[in-house]
């Protein structure tokens, strides 16, 4: 996907198509976190496969100059993965619209095409505790 459009597209694309992996595999979260040894292995299995796929396409738009350089891959999967959590109204569209609201996000600090850097936000995290 990373040469078919351009490096932001291609990641928005991207996360979009893991809300259909989420969406489509909604008893998946529920094996994963039951306790059963027989899918103990399957979270480093797929962070293993969907981890350097994403951090390929966040290089690639860090390089292009359109995302903030300190998105992970991690923390992207996790954010996608919560927000594709069962709403009260199980609305999918709702979903996208928050996945393009993040991604959306990450162009707050990404350099301008003069290369001056964006405006910079340190959140604070005392208030996350």
């Amino acid at each position: 996907m990373p040469q078919a459009y351009p490096p932001e597209e291609a990641l928005e694309r991207w996360l979009q198509r893991f809300v259909d992996f989420i969406v489509a595999k909604r008893g998946l979260a529920a094996a994963l976190h039951s306790g059963d040894p027989a899918f103990e292995a399957l979270p480093a299995y797929f962070d293993s496969r969907f981890e350097p796929a994403l951090q390929r396409l966040l290089d690639a738009a860090v390089t292009a100059g359109e995302i903030r350089p300190d998105a992970n891959p991690y923390d992207l999967l996790r954010a996608v993965a919560s927000l594709c959590m069962p709403s009260s109204d199980g609305n999918p569209a709702a979903v996208r619209r928050l996945v393009a609201l993040l991604v959306d996000g990450l162009r707050y600090r990404a350099a301008d095409p003069q290369g001056a850097a964006g405006p910079s936000h340190e959140p604070d995290e005392s208030n996350y505790r």
